[in-house]
């Protein structure tokens, strides 16, 4: 069982909430006041913070919570901190998830939600935000209850705090990047930057300027020095992403980098040292590649130090659910409708698919769920997966009409999307309000 320390200037609240949380925590630490927080913190080995907002008679700006919020991330950056908010301050509470909070809690509260909440943040269930994925869901990585992510999460605690080279091994969508902040945050490097590169977004030309960076004059458009990725990052981690998609000629200037821990700036003769941690992720099968003369055996060796497979959403079913229910949270508060709830009907359907997109799949299903919703419940009626559907039969295109091609050009571009409504919008050259008006409309 955990401890968690609550901190309201309400002592009626503090009395109650004590009364709710005993079952549930070895240890409760109650504070009428926020000032002695840090050295509370110091004493007691807390697994999570319940934090008010306001503390100062009179003052109801929720700004005392964001103060308090910044000062235990500076010194506890990897300490949960739920919001304890009423709800009139829901925007300011929205602000400190963006500034680091796990979650919030709105007064008055629900007495499940509030322990459901509280113990899925302590047991453990976070640390910072990866913007790939909301992130991927605000408060960042989310351990989740299976055996095969406390199994991962052990060996993660365990190599964290070293400077071994660490590669990322996974499906699309299992939250590589959002493991790699979660690395960088348990590190002895975590004061320092985390710099992420997609390797796959590099265009070839631009690869040496981006990651070792260029002088002056290098090149047409060179009118300044400029750092590189590497430089970025020095005394920190280094996180490339997508390093299967490296072109073969470019690896062996990685790999010299890598091992001389230097780099030479475009249009220079001058060595610059480098002190990074690297991390490297791929969704590709790099040894097979190295076996067909795609990816240096050499380079694989070096960035291998630790390897580290996230195992696929459809391998761990009991985590689906409290996903689920985050990202509802997230996209409720985003779209305005706070009060969402998933129904047990709900529940079983996003439990019977398989996943094929993983984290990043369950996170776009519901936040199209969330747009199409009415009322103040997910039904089971509001989650549209591919092949669960039947598809008009298209009509010749003479005689489709406007809504007809409309409807099929939204879906096909969602189908090569998988959902991510943002890349949906941008081909479709509408905004996203449009979308998700269009959305709605056709069901989709």
């Amino acid at each position: 069982m955990k401890t968690i320390v609550v901190v309201d200037d309400n002592k009626a609240i503090l009395t109650a909430v004590r009364m709710l949380l005993e079952p549930h925590f070895k240890h409760i630490v109650t504070l009428s006041s926020p000032h002695p927080i840090l050295h509370t913190l110091r004493e007691e080995k807390a697994d999570i913070v319940l934090l008010d907002m306001n503390f100062s008679a009179g003052i109801n700006t929720g700004n005392e919570g964001l103060f308090w919020l910044s000062e235990i991330k500076k010194h506890h950056p990897t300490l949960p901190v739920v919001l304890f908010t009423a709800y009139a301050d829901i925007g300011v509470a929205v602000r400190g998830i963006k500034e680091g909070a796990a979650d919030f809690i709105v007064k008055p509260w629900d007495n499940a939600h509030l322990i459901d909440t509280l113990l899925q943040y302590a047991s453990p269930a976070l640390s910072p935000k990866d913007p790939a994925s909301a992130a991927q869901t605000e408060g960042g990585m989310f351990w989740g209850y299976s055996d095969a992510m406390n199994e991962l999460r052990r060996l993660i605690e365990k190599v964290a705090r070293t400077d071994a080279n660490i590669l990322l091994t996974g499906e699309n969508g299992t939250g590589k990047e959002m493991l790699a902040r979660e690395i960088h945050a348990l590190s002895n490097r975590k004061e320092a930057p985390m710099v992420s590169v997609d390797m796959g977004a590099i265009t070839e030309t631009l690869f040496e300027s981006e990651l070792f960076g260029h002088v002056k004059g290098a090149f047409t458009d060179a009118r300044a020095d400029r750092p590189g990725k590497f430089e970025a990052a020095h005394q920190g981690t280094l996180f490339l992403d997508e390093i299967g998609n490296l072109p073969f000629h470019l690896q062996a200037k990685l790999l010299a980098a890598l091992q001389n821990r230097s780099i030479v700036r475009v249009g220079s003769n001058t060595p610059t040292s480098i002190d990074i941690r690297l991390i490297s992720a791929t969704n590709k099968p790099l040894e097979e590649m190295v076996d067909k003369n795609l990816f240096r055996e050499d380079l694989l060796y070096r960035i291998n130090t630790i390897h580290v497979e996230i195992p696929p959403l459809r391998q761990r079913p009991e985590d689906i659910i409290p996903l689920a229910e985050r990202f509802l949270r997230h996209y409720a508060i985003a779209y305005g409708r706070p009060n969402l709830r998933l129904s047990h009907e709900a529940g079983e359907k996003l439990k019977a698919q398989p996943w094929s997109g993983n984290i990043r799949e369950l996170q776009h299903t519901l936040e199209k769920a969330v747009i199409i919703a009415d009322g103040h419940t997910l039904e089971a009626s509001h989650f549209h997966f591919s092949g669960k559907k039947e598809t008009p039969t298209p009509l010749p295109d003479k005689t489709a009409t406007l809504e007809e091609m409309e409807y099929r050009m939204i879906k096909n571009a969602m189908d090569k999307h998988n959902g991510k409504l943002s890349l949906v919008a941008a081909q479709l050259g509408i905004s996203r309000q449009t979308l998700y008006n269009k959305i709605k409309r056709y069901e989709l």
